[in-house]
């Protein structure tokens, strides 16, 4: 089974789904705004990590050693 939807159009369906999961079923309210939440949370400390300690071309290992 597979539904024949791409790009905009599949993640309008993926957000209406949400919508109606959120009314119809009022405990998982809680749970999406935590989730929300906390993956608001550890995007903004990766986001500092690596504006305050960004990855140095040393660190890089070598992705192509034989050169081809």
């Amino acid at each position: 089974m597979r539904i024949p939807l791409q790009g905009s159009a599949s993640l309008c369906v993926a957000v209406a789904v949400v919508a109606i999961v959120l009314v119809w079923l009022p405990a998982y309210r809680w749970f999406f705004v935590i989730s929300v939440l906390i993956g608001i949370v550890i995007a903004a400390g990766l986001a500092l990590w690596h504006k305050y300690a960004p990855i140095k071309e040393k660190d890089l290992e070598n992705k192509r050693p034989l050169g081809l």
